[in-house]
């Protein structure tokens, strides 16, 4: 055992070899052993060691936890539940092992033998907790039932008696039973019963979280409507701390609703069950600005009164009341809080909420006002005014901030936009000053004024500027070098080195970013969304790596979690656990991230390393099946990752995530199409059979074909969607999410050039089992696909043709998209070549067959079919077609190789010396990035000349 768990597992092995000599039957060494037999990646040997020690039943505590050990490993936990299954049948008694069996009916989600398992471990052992597990597992039953009305007549109800039993004894022990007992309630709705739980003698159980009683009083009142309760308990909370934003909603709420309904307090007994009722909005403006006076007396300056004076107004002014004036006007309000918490980092976004209370010709004097309170010193006359200290600096940044989200420096002409620009990187250098003692992992406090000044340069480059893209990776560059462990700076990196086509920068860093657990689901597209399309194949599996772990041990963990829930009594927990699982598990990432790896792997392996037949079986891939949860797919993306202070206008709206969902999903289901139609080809094996048997319907490949041929149409209305979806010309904001390969996919013609492969696929089958003889017309229809299919690929070639960096007027552009071509020509081309081995695989036999007949007869003018010469040709044409590619690849690598970026004659003079050096490196990382891609792409390439030359019958 130790040498398991040093990781040594040879040892392991040969020490419990040695044991078993002299003790034959011990059961515990031979399950040591199978650990070290799976860890060693001999899993077959493994499973049949165990399975032997298994048959045995054992009940010694050693066996059966190393054997859990193993069985976990293997990921398969249904054999642990037998294991102990077995165990408690002959050991009835053991406390252990029925909890045991329990966790591991847990961990494989069989609620209903939970349930039981709960109620015997309660009978063996009457502690309250098991009894509640079962109780609990009643529950994931109605939670997991299909038919609602199940869950509603049956499970709930049964759970509610069970817990009603103990109650009427006077056994409920811990806060655990309590909760389980209103989430019951409120489950069947009963929303009244379970506002006297929490009332009652019960409620008092509820201490663990902070106002716990208080927050599931509010959410049962507001489920019932009882707005007076809802009023009068957010007024009484809001008392004691006038700082929480949430029950200022809640009084708001309340108190309109309230007003709505023309409710008046009844004259003689108390207003409600909580005290005094507020219902008009003179009490609501008293009460506000009693909350401001009182804060004014309070030791520590609290944010929550002043911004509900202005959430009040926000809410009166969208009634059409006229009683705003009371409160003040806004304008004024928002000055006054800048005066108070300016240095704050958090008053921007406080005031980004109520900047739509401004009119519009205000803002300009707006800001005015504010930059006027803020102590900025210049040193001569001519030069910037600039901050003294770190409070200073946040209030002016505030005002940078609020300028750009009101649209001022939107407005601006080009050489206005530079001068800001300018201002604002001087402005960022100065306050690295005040940074100076920070730690690595600390930002400076001046990062904003960086990140601000890339946006500008992004909407410069926007308008046809083509140098502002190199200043803002300059900029972010020299930015990350003084902060770099800013995360918004390595984001923006990588969405520009992407836009820009450079992936080689990007894997360092997003790695710098050391993305965890759920954020490979979030942000991973960042990644998987380029790597491959950019011809960094190595990359783009190491990036698929990354989330398909996140994915496959999301499964493994959740069970573990659940498991702890259970023994620590979070029942609340437990169904926030499933949900988070199924979320997961019908993610939209996940769904393209398991599509394309595929792809990507048949790309570089399939008949290359191995063959077509053996990668799809190692991926037990069948056209027939469709593994992805088309009806549930979750965009689980974070598009907002990125900081912006765009206006409203200019912002990612909704309508834009709606749509790129939209174009998310027609991608994936075209990429998953093809991804199946490949996979069909070897079930499409060659088999002998006379003409027109009978039997070819009963052996089953004939399905195959319909099979390809059901496929092929839905690929064909997939694209149609596809290109509807295009013809509204979607411009997503540039921060936004990044639009598909799709566009290119189509515009490039790899799309019409694969689909008629597959039609071809088609043909050959026919032909296939027709025979030669009466075939000319397939014959010639076949000849034709070859020629057309030639024609399309030469096509595809001709539009991967030119510069893919070139210099122009002292200025680099890149060329992406040629390189997004090229990675699809040669993704085509391996289609082309699989398709043209099960194309060989039909032919051969036709073909020796015709040379047997051929020495039968002694003639030497058996005439050879013309199917024969076509394939040669199209083989042929592929393989000088291919060549050609590598060569124009080689030419690519010579010229990217001869760019001599230093006689870049960076015209932009307004370049200081260390930003010259910045720009320099990021010129060399995007020319290398470019010469990587073009080397992998070239590689792959010969690698697939190589199976052409394979191919000639």
């Amino acid at each position: 055992a130790d040498y398991l768990d040093n990781g040594n597992n040879k040892m392991a092995i040969q020490q419990a070899d040695k044991l078993l000599k002299k003790h034959k039957d011990l059961h515990c060494a031979k399950v040591l052993k199978a650990i070290g037999l799976q860890r060693t990646g001999k899993q077959d040997e493994a499973y049949a060691l165990a399975q032997e020690v298994a048959a045995l039943e054992p009940t010694d505590d050693n066996s059966l936890q190393a054997l859990t050990i193993l069985y976990r490993e293997m990921h398969r936990p249904e054999l642990v539940t037998k294991l102990y299954e077995a165990a408690v049948k002959k050991v009835p008694n053991s406390e252990e092992y029925h909890s045991h069996l329990f966790m591991a009916y847990a961990r494989v989600g069989e609620y209903k033998k939970m349930q039981q398992a709960g109620m015997a471990l309660y009978k063996i052992v009457p502690k309250n907790p098991y009894y509640f597990w079962s109780v609990m597992s009643l529950i994931m039953q109605s939670i997991s039932a299909q038919d609602e009305n199940l869950s509603k007549t049956m499970f709930l109800p049964l759970a509610e008696r069970m817990v009603e039993k103990m109650v009427k004894e006077d056994k409920i022990e811990a806060e655990a039973e309590v909760e389980l007992y209103y989430m019951i309630l409120e489950r069947l709705e009963k929303y009244k019963e379970a506002l006297d739980v929490v009332r009652g003698k019960l409620g008092e159980k509820l201490t663990s979280e902070l106002q716990s009683r208080e927050n599931k009083c509010m959410a049962m009142y507001k489920k019932l409507h009882r707005w007076p309760e809802c009023n009068a308990l957010a007024r009484r909370l809001l008392l004691k701390n006038s700082d929480d934003w949430q029950f200022y909603i809640t009084y708001f709420d309340s108190v309109f609703q309230l007003i709505d309904e023309s409710w008046t307090p009844p004259a003689e007994e108390e207003h409600s069950l909580e005290g005094e009722v507020h219902c008009s909005i003179e009490q609501a403006v008293d009460f506000i600005e009693e909350r401001i006076r009182e804060e004014s007396k309070s030791s520590r300056p609290l944010r929550g009164p002043y911004l509900a004076k202005l959430e009040l107004i926000r809410r009166l002014r969208h009634r059409g009341c006229n009683d705003e004036y009371k409160l003040g006007d806004p304008e004024e309000l928002m000055f006054q809080y800048f005066k108070k918490f300016g240095d704050k980092p958090c008053c921007f976004t406080d005031l980004k909420v109520f900047v739509d209370l401004l009119p519009p010709s205000q803002y300009t004097k707006f800001i005015r006002q504010l930059l006027d309170v803020i102590p900025l010193a210049a040193a001569a006359e001519n030069e910037v005014a600039l901050p003294g200290d770190i409070k200073a600096l946040q209030q002016h940044l505030c005002v940078v901030q609020l300028s750009r989200l009101l649209g001022i420096y939107h407005a601006m002409e080009k050489k206005q936009k530079l001068a800001v620009v300018r201002e604002l990187m001087l402005r960022y250098r100065h306050g690295l000053e005040f940074g100076k003692s920070c730690l690595k992992t600390e930002l400076q406090f001046s990062d904003y004024y960086c990140l601000l000044a890339v946006h500008l340069l992004l909407d410069l480059w926007l308008e046809g500027e083509e140098a502002a893209v190199w200043q803002c990776l300059t900029l972010l560059e020299e930015g990350l070098s003084h902060s770099p462990s800013n995360a918004q700076f390595k984001l923006l990196l990588i969405r520009i080195y992407c836009r820009l086509g450079a992936f080689e920068p990007v894997s360092e860093l997003y790695s710098s970013l050391d993305a965890k657990h759920i954020q490979h689901d979030t942000i991973g597209y960042l990644l998987t969304r380029y790597a491959g399309s950019l011809g960094h194949y190595a990359a783009a599996s190491q990036s698929c790596n990354f989330a398909l772990r996140f994915f496959h041990s999301n499964q493994k963990d959740t069970s573990e979690y659940i498991i702890q829930a259970y023994k620590y009594g979070a029942f609340e927990k437990i169904p926030e656990f499933i949900a988070f699982r199924n979320r997961l598990n019908s993610s939209l990432h996940f769904a393209q991230v398991r599509t394309e790896r595929m792809l990507l792997d048949l790309l570089l392996e399939a008949n290359i390393s191995t063959s077509l037949e053996e990668s799809i079986k190692s991926m037990s891939l069948s056209p027939e099946e469709d593994d992805i949860p088309w009806k549930d797919l979750r965009d689980n993306r974070d598009l907002t990752v990125l900081f912006s202070w765009d206006p409203k206008d200019r912002d990612i709206s909704e309508e834009h995530r709606k749509l790129s969902l939209e174009e998310e999903t027609l991608w994936l289901r075209i990429r998953s199409l093809t991804l199946r139609l490949v996979s069909g080809l070897p079930t499409l094996g060659h088999t002998m059979q006379p003409k027109n048997s009978e039997k070819t319907a009963e052996n089953g490949v004939s399905s195959k074909i319909d099979t390809i041929r059901a496929l092929l149409q839905q690929l064909e209305a997939a694209v149609d969607s596809g290109k509807k979806f295009l013809e509204q010309k979607i411009q997503y904001p540039v921060l936004g999410p990044p639009p598909t390969r799709m566009a290119g996919f189509f515009s490039n013609g790899s799309c019409q050039c694969q689909t008629s492969l597959f039609y071809l696929v088609s043909d050959i089958y026919e032909l296939d089992t027709n025979g030669l003889e009466d075939s000319a017309e397939i014959q010639e229809r076949i000849g034709n696909s070859f020629k057309s299919i030639v024609e399309r690929l030469t096509d595809l070639f001709n539009k991967c043709k030119g510069d893919l960096i070139e210099v122009r007027d002292g200025t680099l552009k890149t060329h992406p998209s040629l390189l997004e071509n090229l990675v699809f020509f040669v993704e085509t081309i391996s289609i082309a070549l699989w398709v043209s081995s099960y194309c060989d695989s039909v032919l051969r036999p036709f073909k020796s067959n015709l040379q047997k007949k051929k020495k039968k007869k002694k003639e030497s003018s058996v005439a050879m079919p013309p199917v024969f010469t076509h394939f040669l040709d199209y083989v042929t044409e592929l393989q000088t077609l291919t060549s050609n590619v590598i060569d124009h690849i080689k030419g690519l690598e010579i010229i990217l190789t001869a760019l001599k970026l230093e006689d870049l004659s960076l015209k932009d003079t307004l370049l200081l010396q260390e930003e010259k050096k910045f720009t320099k490196t990021v010129q060399g990382k995007v020319q290398s990035s470019y010469h990587h891609s073009v080397q992998e792409i070239g590689e792959l390439l010969k690698k697939r000349l190589d199976t052409i030359k394979k191919l000639k019958i």
